[in-house]
Order: structure tokens, then sequence, then C-alpha cells
């Protein structure tokens, strides 16, 4: 292994020296200087993203000493590193990039929450817990072993759980916290018996050559369902997802925000490269697999959120449906499917941010959970209710917000593969979706309340980021409408 090997882990390494300088602001920082704590943290991050997201392409060009006449195939290849064990390659600094916003967000949205007294001691804490799990999913993204995959994957899950339990001053969260960690234990203790199967069979845990000892065996089948059951788990597909309601109901509603956006779109763009790169070999028996599973994801959580009141658990049956139809984009496994997938990803990051961000706000400063409570919002908060329906129909996918493009590309890269039967369920779902989505909107500008929630001055970081998500959401709308996609084909998956 050469050590010019590590020049390739620039998002990773950028992200490593975030974390570290402001664990030692967090430490050795007087008490007047952490008063700047979070908005340091916040344009550092800013930085960091702005660093990275320099294509694959490029970084190769510039770090690899590849002539000009070769740069064109860099850009459009895998480059493996550390003997196959990272893989760099532009689809994965894309998806890094996405997911990078999307946690700026949630930071610029938590920094009133971590104001409180009862966290400001500890934000510290929650800033690079949060990174960790960030530098976590990149591993996952980059992973061309299982074993850096599910270093990645751990990575990921573990700190999140403290993330869910961060409120320990309330005893929903603590709970959450139980929950979240006994249940990803188990899912984790699936998985990586699926990879040991895989393992036992092959005799390799590289990405690149498993393929070729990949019969469809029964042992391998095994393999896979194990693998993916603890996959789903991150996902929360059904039957997997009956931890998601409580946890996102019991944890900080910033927490609840970042796991349902940021760790779903790193393991679907994760799940897709593995479905793709390992067991492309066997699709005929993984895809009836992911057919029937999506169907029972969209179906019971669509169903289920009909019937909830409280907004944070209404919002997790809402993510878990959303999952089914990130799941059109996997099952796909091809290359309009995974950029599709891509562009799914960032609108529902966009979307859904949006709507907890609004529900950060009113929570914090008038202690209301449930939609009822939402009733005649708009005579009070105008500018909260106009965000929060142009965010949930972008959720429901009304035109012209990005929204209804995103699922349009997923549907039509799941039509392109055959799955009429797929999409027509998918549609009929989004019917359902369309009406508890409404509710709210209904609640907030027709339904009458004699004491609607008074009005709400929000921080300027708050403001912030809903102002992001608005514009993303709105932009990618017109965007899509002027190009008519706004996707491109992947050129090298």
């Amino acid at each position: 292994m050469d050590y010019s090997n590590f020049i390739y882990l620039k998002e990773e390494l950028s992200l490593i020296a975030v974390i570290v300088i402001l664990l030692l602001y967090d430490i050795f920082g007087s008490k007047k200087s952490l008063n700047y704590f979070q908005p340091a943290a916040c344009l550092l991050f800013a930085a960091h993203i702005l660093f990275t997201c320099c294509p694959a392409g490029q970084t190769l060009a510039i770090f690899g000493n590849i002539p000009p006449a070769d740069q064109a195939n860099a850009a459009a290849s895998v480059y493996p590193t550390f003997s196959g064990m990272y893989n760099l390659f532009p689809l994965g600094s894309i998806i890094k990039t996405i997911l990078s916003v999307g946690t700026l967000i949630v930071l610029l949205q938590a920094r009133d929450w971590l104001e409180e007294e009862q966290t400001r001691v500890r934000r510290g804490e929650f800033y690079m817990i949060t990174l960790f799990t960030l530098l976590g999913m990149y591993f996952m993204i980059s992973a061309g072993n299982f074993l850096l995959f599910y270093i990645g994957l751990e990575l990921a899950s573990v700190p999140m759980a403290t993330l869910v339990a961060f409120d320990k001053h309330r005893n929903h969260s603590a709970e959450a916290g139980a929950k979240y960690i006994l249940t990803a234990v188990f899912a984790s203790g699936l998985l990586l018996y699926g990879i040991s199967l895989l393992y036992g069979t092959t005799g390799t845990l590289y990405f690149t050559d498993i393929p070729a000892a990949i019969n469809g065996s029964p042992l391998q089948i095994m393999a896979f369902i194990l693998f993916f059951a603890g996959m789903g788990f991150k996902l929360s597909l059904v039957p997997f997802h009956q931890w998601t309601p409580d946890v996102y109901q019991g944890a900080p509603t910033p927490v609840t925000a970042y796991l349902s956006v940021i760790s779903k779109g790193a393991a679907a763009f994760a799940l897709v490269t593995i479905l793709c790169k390992v067991f492309g070999n066997i699709t005929e028996h993984w895809q009836p697999i992911l057919f029937w599973i999506t169907i029972a994801t969209i179906t019971v959580a669509n169903l289920f959120a009909l019937r909830q009141q409280n907004l944070k658990r209404f919002l997790a049956y809402s993510s878990i449906s959303q999952a089914g139809y990130i799941m059109l984009g996997v099952i796909s496994a091809s290359a309009t499917g995974v950029t599709s997938l891509l562009y799914y990803i960032l609108v529902y990051i966009f979307s859904n941010l949006a709507v907890f961000g609004v529900i950060t706000i009113i929570e914090r400063r008038s202690g209301k959970e449930t939609i009822d409570d939402y009733n005649g919002l708009y005579t009070t908060n105008p500018r909260l209710s106009l965000v929060m329906m142009i965010a949930l129909f972008s959720l429901a996918g009304i035109p012209p917000l990005a929204g209804f493009f995103s699922k349009f590309f997923v549907f039509a890269a799941a039509v392109e593969q055959g799955y009429y039967w797929l999409v027509f369920i998918a549609l009929l779902n989004t019917v359902i979706s369309l009406y508890y989505y409404l509710r709210l909107v209904r609640a907030m500008f027709i339904n009458k309340n004699e004491n609607p929630v008074a009005a709400i001055r929000s921080d300027n970081y708050t403001r912030l980021g809903l102002l992001a998500c608005s514009a993303g959401i709105l932009l990618l709308g017109i965007l899509s409408i002027v190009h008519g996609e706004i996707y491109r084909h992947a050129v090298g998956w």
C-alpha cells in the first residue's frame, strides 16, 4: 500500500479535520469564546462542503497526475485505493455532498434547541457526534470491501443512539435511545451474519471479486436475505420499521430530522451500490424480494399515517412511505435508477427538513405537537404555514414542485425495467398520501381555531435553514420544468 492513497480520502480527511478542530475548540476555548462555537462550527462545516464538492474525476486529475486526454475516462470510472478497500467515483462524491448539505441544514435548525440551558453545555458533543455519524456514512458509500462497509455502518449507527437519547432530561428520549440501540444491534447482527455466510461461500469480502463466485446457491440467497434485513432496518422498510415511530417521537426533533433523511439517504445509496456490484449476477432472486417489500412499505406506511395525530409519528410513517418510493430507484439497478435515486434523495432532504424545521420552531415555542394544534396556524404565522405547505406539497408529489419530478423519475426508472404493476400500485398509494398531507394543509389554512398558536419569531439560523429548503424545492422544480429532467445518466456505473 502506498501512503499517497490517503490523498484520495479528501472528503473523509477534511471531515476528520473539522471534528478535531471543533473538539479542541470545545475543550480549550474560553467561556467567552464558546459563545461563538455554533456559528464557527457551521462556517467550518460549510467550508468543508465547498472544499470537497470537487468532482471525483477532477480530484483524480489533480492528485493522480492523469494526462488531460485521460481525464474524461477517469471521471467516468471507479478508482480503487487501499488495494480495493476504498473506491473513489463521481456518484459517490455527489451523494456525499448532498448528505453534507442536508447535515448543514440540520445543524442550522438545531441551534435554537442547543441554546437551551439543559443542552447548552453539551452542544459541542452534539456537533462532534453528528459529524462522526456522517463520517461513517462516507465510508459506507465509498466502501469496496464488506469489512470497511460494516465499520462505516457501525460508525454511523452507534453514535446515532447517543443522539436519539441526547435529551436525557426527557424520559421519552432515553426510551427512544434504548429502543434504537437494541434494534440496531439485532439488525447489525443479522447483517454481519449474512456477510459471514457470503464470505464462507466466496472466500473474499471485496466487491469486485465476489461476483465471480456468486452462483445463486441456497446459502448465498440466505446471505443476501440476512444482509438485506439489516439494511431494511436502516431504511425503515416494512417489516423492519417497528422502531421508527417510537424513536422519531422520543428523539429531539433536530435528531429526528437528521435520522429521517441523512441516514436513510446514505443507506439507500450504499444498498444500490452493493446490489449492482456484488449481487448483480442473481437479480432474478433478489428483485422479487424487493418488489414485495416495496409494495408492503408504501402501502402499510400510508395506511398507518392516516391514523396519526402526533406530528412526529405522522412524519415517521411518511418517512417509511418515502423509503418505499426510494426503493423504486434501488430495484431498477440501472444507470437511470441510480441517478433518479440521487435526485429523489436531494429533493427529499429539502422537503422533509423544511417540515421538521417548522415543527421544531412551533414545538419549542408553544409545545404543540399534534395536527389539531395547527388549526388556524396561517392566521398567526403565515410564513411558517407557507413553508410547511410547499414542503408537504413536494412530499406529496404535486406539480410543479420538485417532489413531483423526483417521483416521476423513479417511476420512469422502474417502468424502464418493466415494473408496471409496481408503479401502478405506487401511483395509487400516492393518492392516499395526498390525502393525509392535505389534512395538515387544511388544518393550517381552512380549519378555525379560537386559540391558534401565537405568532412566533424564529432565530436567524433556523430561518436560513428554512429559506435554503424552500429555495431548493422551488429551484429544482423550475429547473426540471425548463430542462425536462434534472439528472443525467451515470457515465460509468
